[in-house]
């Protein structure tokens, strides 16, 4: 693994000296690219003590931290975004799995699985201020910053019921709304259109796509994927009505939003679990944890897409966070033997 000096400076050596350790390893595919669309530039190292799997990333601009859900140590870990540094743990969730800052509250929305339960903490001192109960296996969650509700999937087969529930909940008020029941044991990730009611989910269990309206609580329709399997992760371009469905069988699904179509299949490793589009570079970005690679590609001027490059993270680094306005890409790298996780910090210029 390399350590680069400064957090956010370094040199092509360095990267060539990144590059060539992967390489001894295994993990970079043999097609060589002329230019990275991903440069590292900084490693933001995990206490030895903490080891097993990790889910999603969170991030706070305004407090300059970024967090990590630390599954098997039951903690969300918290780093400083200009050091690296690690700053301290929030402790006793039993499975934490997505993180959500609000900062004009400064308040911290974590979703806790195996409690069943969306818990809310103070920003300042990392307290618990309340717990909202929910279905087992709460997960994945999308927020709408207009009207600041939060979505929440959870349930499903680990509730021992054969559909689940998108639960939503107002982050000012601290209350839950309403449930949607979706049919299907599995729901993923989702997102949200900003200048729409509308809002797509990952049914893994049905291998489809459900839109929902938000402002009715209503499911719209449901779009298969046929072209990949076990869709867990997704990205939207909503100002190009295309959305990004990437599955662990090693395809992102491209879909038109006016239509549903499925229009084409871009080929990614084994395990992915986040996507990201980045709509300034016009890019796609899939960590996939099967190769240790993250998956880059372009979008052009008519919806087509090339393969930039295939960039080293690390074994099992299928979990990433875009923050487009540091111009960062961050990817987490689970515990190698004696070696601790990082968060692998890639600049997106």
């Amino acid at each position: 693994m390399w350590q680069p000096r400064d957090p956010f400076q370094m040199s092509r050596k360095y990267l060539a000296l990144f590059s060539s350790c992967f390489i001894t390893l295994g993990l970079i595919a043999s097609q060589a690219y002329p230019q990275e669309p991903l440069r590292p530039v900084s490693k933001f190292t995990m206490p030895a003590s903490v080891q097993g799997k990790f889910d999603h990333l969170g991030i706070d601009y305004k407090g300059s931290r970024i967090f990590v859900a630390a599954e098997t140590a039951h903690q969300v870990l918290i780093f400083d975004l200009k050091t690296g540094k690690y700053l301290k743990s929030i402790e006793g969730i039993e499975i934490p799995h997505a993180i959500f800052v609000r900062e004009d509250l400064n308040r911290i929305y974590i979703t806790d699985g195996g409690a069943g339960a969306l818990k809310i903490y103070d920003g300042a001192n990392y307290g618990l201020l309340k717990s909202i109960p929910l279905k087992v296996d709460a997960d994945s969650i999308g927020y709408d910053p207009a009207t600041h509700l939060l979505y929440i999937d959870n349930g499903g087969g680990d509730a021992h019921e054969t559909f689940s529930m998108l639960s939503i909940v107002d982050t000012t008020r601290e209350v839950k709304l309403a449930d949607v029941k979706i049919d299907g044991d599995t729901l993923e990730a989702m997102a949200l259109e900003r200048s729409s009611d509308r809002m797509y989910v990952n049914n893994a269990a049905k291998n489809e796509i459900v839109e929902l309206n938000r402002k009715a609580h209503s499911i719209v329709a449901s779009w298969p994927v046929k072209l990949g399997k076990r869709n867990v992760a997704m990205a939207l371009d909503e100002a190009g009505r295309r959305l990004f469905v990437a599955s662990r069988s090693g395809n992102i699904s491209v879909f038109d939003t006016a239509t549903g179509k499925e229009l084409t299949s871009l080929a990614i490793g084994k395990g992915v679990d986040d996507l990201a589009f980045d709509a300034a570079n016009k890019r796609l970005y899939a960590p996939c944890g099967g190769d240790g690679l993250i998956y880059v590609y372009r979008q052009g001027a008519k919806n087509e897409y090339t393969l930039l490059g295939k960039v080293p993270s690390g074994p099992g680094g299928k979990n990433g966070l875009l923050a487009e306005s540091l111009g960062r890409y961050f990817v987490i790298v689970p515990p190698q033997g004696s070696t601790p996780g990082a968060i692998y910090a890639y600049s997106i210029q």
